[in-house]
């Protein structure tokens, strides 16, 4: 890890549901500030998901003034961690980085009764994240 903040790049296809609610919203806010976050899609789509909008702001996270982002090589390389979620063999793989990938469900085109699961099982995913890359509490 870098020895200020720890940075961390969440990486789907369309960087319009999974990896918003990931980093735009659940990392940057349950971190406090003390993380880097960044997202980025394979094939970014024009805008974020209206969906993944409304849960996460079901749970008090805003991510409305979000936009998918095109994944670029600079952000792996300035990135500690890279996490990806459904991008496949489209993501750069770069000596020294440590990558996890995390299989859920992609919630594009879903309702919201449909994401909350998802959005759920993110936050779990991102507290438990927490615990390595902060391990003293904010």
């Amino acid at each position: 890890m870098s020895e200020s903040k720890p940075s961390v790049l969440f990486v789907c296809v369309h960087n319009a549901g999974r990896s918003q609610m990931a980093a735009a919203a659940f990392l940057t806010h349950l971190s406090g500030g003390r993380v880097e976050v960044r997202s980025a899609g394979s094939a970014p789509a024009d805008a974020v998901n209206p969906a993944a909008v409304q849960a996460m702001a079901e749970v008090g996270v805003d991510m409305s003034a979000e936009t998918p982002k095109v994944l670029t090589v600079e952000a792996v390389r300035a990135s500690d961690v890279v996490i990806t979620m459904g991008c496949g063999d489209t993501c750069p793989v770069l000596p020294g980085k440590k990558y996890l990938d995390w299989q859920l469900a992609d919630p594009a085109g879903q309702d919201v009764d449909a994401v909350r699961p998802i959005r759920d099982e993110i936050e779990r995913r991102i507290r438990t994240l927490l615990t390595t890359l902060l391990p003293t509490p904010a």
